[in-house]
């Protein structure tokens, strides 16, 4: 039977969550725009990432805390870019 490598795997997922929005930031600064962004998602990603963290920290994982605060700090540009860039006129939905 194949012994499976967890750190690894453990590795390879911290690898695509800490980059998983990086495409989402490239986007929105060259196109300065967010009208397909849910600030709400941002917000809700953002918390529960920050929650891994905390988890992270609190069981002393190593791959948990550098891939959530590498996460996190990632969702918080995107959150600023969207901030930044969303549309504030009268009769559009922020969220």
């Amino acid at each position: 039977m194949v012994s499976m490598n967890w750190e690894l795997v453990g590795s390879v997922a911290a690898l695509l969550t800490m980059f998983g929005f990086v495409p989402q930031i490239f986007k929105i600064y060259r196109t300065e725009s967010v009208g397909d962004v849910s600030f709400t998602m941002l917000f809700q990603f953002t918390i529960g990432i920050f929650l891994w963290l905390l988890y992270g920290i609190h069981i002393q994982d190593r791959i948990l805390i550098v891939a959530n605060v590498i996460s996190f700090t990632t969702l918080i540009v995107v959150m600023g870019l969207y901030l930044k860039y969303r549309k504030n006129k009268l009769g559009e939905a922020i969220l």
